[in-house]
This record gives C-alpha cells, structure tokens and sequence, in this order.
C-alpha cells in the first residue's frame, strides 16, 4: 500500500519485528486525520534482524521517494529492541491497539495472532489497553503451528484460508500440546481425512480458544484480528462461527492491512512521542529511549 506524500505532517517508520516476520509501516501524523503513505513486510527466513529491518527500512524509503532526514521518529515494537537505529521502542500491546483503531475506528477488542503466541486485549477509543489475556507460548493454535501443518500437508500459508472455507465435514483438532496435535494431524491424513476438513478443524479449535481468551475479560462488541494471522481468512470464519455458537457478543474482523498493525501502532506513537518531545525543547537521537506506552 502506498500514497503519495504531501509532507504536511510528521513522518514517522514503525518497525515490528516479529518471531517469523518483520512488517514496516511509514505513517503521516496528519493532525486529525494520521494516514499511511507505505507498508512493507519481509519473512525473516532465519536472517539477522538487525540487516533484515536496516534492509527494509533502506527500501521503504527509496520506494516512498524519502530519506532519513524526512523522517521524525523511528519507533519499533515486538522484538524490535535489536534494531539498533531506533529512536524508541513501544510495546506490543500498545502498538497493535493504536494501529486497530487507525484501520478500523470504533472496535472495541484486538485479537493479536503471532506466531509463537496470541493476546487478546479490550481497547477504548482511545487505544488504551483496558485489560489483555495470552495463550501459552506452548499451546497448538500459534501461527508457528499452523506453518508447521501447512508443510506437513504441502500446502502453502497462502492456501489455507481458502481450504479452510471449502471444507465440508471438519475435523476436530482437540490437542492443547502443539506436539500432540502435529500427531493428531498425521493420524488423521493417515486415515484419509482431505486437508480442507484438517485444517478447518484446526481452525475451529484456535477459534475455541481465541474465543475465551476475550470472553474470559468479558470482551463484548467489533474486534480486529490482528498479526501474522490476520489474513487467514478460514480463521477469521471459524471465530465468526466459534461466536455464533456460544452466543457470545462479540463481532470478528480483519483489514487489508490488519497484518500491519503494530509497525501503524507503533510509528503513530512514535509521531505522538517525536512531537511531544519537540514541544519540550529535546533533541531525538536514535536510541534515546527504552520501551514506552
């Protein structure tokens, strides 16, 4: 995604560098109306990080037509705390909760998908977190789980939401231990079961879980399912379903651009720091902070 800019506001990068992915945004901090001018994202593929966002962000801003010097604030969020360029560092929650609110206005709960573990966070209008719940980093339903599936059955990350929604008798998935249900899933290609019905199993039972995890804080209401899986859209369905089925209150949704939304978070934050800051008469310099929000 990207616009043209009209250099009327504070240009800020946010850089979140996740456990499988780094995801970069370039946001204007258009008083009243912040809009995004670039996304750019790169799978890190066993890479430094370090180079990979360097790489990134050197991209970014020669595809936007900008240089360092146009830009006010560098913030990172996730894992970002090793890019050493850096103005500041903001942390998650916060970050994908400022960037819900930019991409979708009025939601009231993020569901953040990572790929080693998921948050669930109630939100106000103001993107403040209210109060969060996260699985354990050893629970099936991870997005490290779902790549490791996909390879086992040779389909493509890409390729799931698609054969999720095409399945007509799905398989139940009910093993909480990742290894566990990896086993359940070549037990039942063993049987026969086609990969539409296994994953949309799957899906099904990370949509269970996603599902307590919000009603658990008494989470009602729109909520933006954000992070790397994000696009999935079989598991943006299963918890349309999972809602339905246990009469919960709560409405799921994705964006174009949910998979971005804690590099949006975090740059808009960053703006918001860079011009609170200048207010106080401080001069940014790269690192001149530790986590922030």
């Amino acid at each position: 995604m990207k616009q043209s800019s009209t250099n009327t506001g504070l240009l800020a990068v946010g850089i979140d560098v996740g456990t499988s992915a780094i995801k970069l945004a370039i946001v204007e901090d258009v008083p009243g109306k912040p809009r995004v001018v670039l996304l750019k994202s790169e799978r890190l593929r066993r890479r430094d990080p370090r180079v990979l966002a360097q790489s990134l962000f050197d991209e970014a801003l020669a595809e936007a037509k900008l240089s360092p010097a146009d830009i006010g604030y560098v913030a990172t969020t996730g894992d970002g705390e090793v890019v050493p360029f850096r103005t500041g560092h903001f942390y998650g929650m916060t970050t994908h909760a400022r960037g819900a609110i930019l991409l979708d206005p009025g939601v009231k709960a993020v569901l953040d998908v990572g790929a080693l573990h998921t948050r669930a966070m109630q939100i106000d209008e103001r993107a403040k977190v209210l109060g969060y719940r996260m699985t354990s980093q050893c629970a099936s339903g991870s997005g490290q789980f779902l790549e490791n599936i996909s390879r086992y059955l040779g389909i493509t990350l890409e390729e799931i939401g698609t054969l999720s929604l095409a399945s007509t008798k799905p398989e139940p998935c009910s093993s909480i231990c990742a290894v566990l249900a990896e086993t359940d899933v070549i037990n039942m290609v063993s049987r026969g079961i086609a990969a539409p019905d296994i994953v949309k199993g799957i899906h099904m039972s990370m949509a269970g879980r996603y599902l307590k995890l919000l009603t658990s804080m008494g989470a009602t209401g729109p909520t933006l399912v954000t992070g790397g899986l994000a696009s999935d859209l079989g598991l943006v369905a299963a918890l349309q379903e999972a809602a339905k089925a246990a009469e919960a209150r709560i409405e799921f949704r994705s964006h174009p651009d949910s998979v971005h939304a804690g590099a949006i978070g975090a740059a808009l934050w960053g703006a918001f720091r860079a011009k609170k800051l200048s207010k106080l008469g401080v001069t940014l310099a790269t690192g001149e902070s530790g986590a922030h929000a």
